[in-house]
């Protein structure tokens, strides 16, 4: 029988309930079977930044996501070399799960960037939907969209998700200026944070 997968990428660095609140209102809205955590090991686009350790960041979300049965870590980006693009993991994902339908789940910024995205038409051929959590005062342009990569009008499917201000930059900085960040992140990873005294370092 097929089902509905949702692929939600990101460093997560570290996992947060923003994360959380989106992933699981993808889950509910879109009638997934099942989100997919995809931790990437080294985005193209954060080239030069300065990233937590992988084996790190998979333990973060690891320990965000439980055993919630609604959510699966996939290590995808992990198993393969880089450089990793969406193109390249929605494919496998597509080859894993070949009776099912597969969604990329992503912000409206990232649906506004796509058409400077590596292969943008393939990432719109690969996914049969992209769920979309919109910000407030978000201006996507469907249209001007459409004429860039067409077909992706039809495929653009909105999550309707409470706006909660939370980076994960933010955290990082709090924990290391010693700011309280115990209620941005679930209660172990901000253990994890602590006992292994990340985003310490200047």
């Amino acid at each position: 029988m097929s089902g509905r997968i949702g692929v939600f990428g990101g460093t997560f660095d570290p996992p947060h309930l923003g994360h959380l609140i989106l992933a699981a209102e993808a889950h509910a809205q879109l009638q997934l079977a099942r989100l997919l955590w995809v931790v990437t090991a080294a985005p193209p686009h954060k080239e030069g930044a300065e990233i937590t350790e992988l084996k790190r960041r998979v333990e973060m979300v690891r320990l965000a996501i439980g055993d919630d049965p609604a959510f699966e870590l996939s290590t995808i980006d992990i198993d393969r070399p880089g450089p990793h693009y969406t193109a390249d993991t929605l494919r496998m994902v597509r080859q894993q799960h070949p009776e099912d339908q597969i969604l990329l789940i992503i912000g409206g910024d990232s649906l506004r960037d796509l058409p400077t995205w590596h292969e943008p038409k393939a990432v719109v051929a690969e996914a049969d939907e992209l769920g979309v959590m919109r910000r407030p005062g978000d201006e996507i342009d469907l249209t001007g969209l459409e004429r860039l990569l067409p077909g992706i009008a039809a495929k653009v499917r909105f999550i309707d998700a409470p706006l909660l201000e939370i980076a994960s930059h933010e955290i990082r900085e709090r924990a290391r200026s010693g700011q309280p960040f115990r209620y941005y992140v679930p209660q172990g990873v901000h253990d994890y944070i602590i006992q292994n005294r990340l985003y310490q370092h200047a």
